[in-house]
């Protein structure tokens, strides 16, 4: 599967993301996108843990990875919706 050098183990979220933009997708796929239910916790407990001070470096580095991939997403869910409403 994936190396994780520096990341947790723990990493679903990015990794999804990533398989989902390796795999190719279409607008509707785009715009559709979530994450697994457990992904999402994961994301959730790392920002829960970072307001209280808790989380490690390799912790920190992996939701920071996240947040990236997450902007990015959410730019192509909007140029997606924007292809979908031409019809292209």
């Amino acid at each position: 599967m994936y190396h994780q050098n520096k990341m947790s183990m723990a990493s679903p979220a990015y990794f999804e993301i990533i398989d989902f933009i390796a795999a190719g997708t279409t607008p509707e796929a785009v715009a559709r996108f979530r994450p697994s239910l457990q992904a999402q916790q994961r994301v959730t407990d790392l920002i829960e843990r970072e307001k209280d001070g808790q989380l490690t470096p390799d912790e920190k580095a992996e939701l920071d990875h996240f947040m990236e991939l997450e902007h990015i997403l959410r730019m192509a869910k909007a140029r997606a919706r924007q292809i979908l409403s031409r019809g292209q």
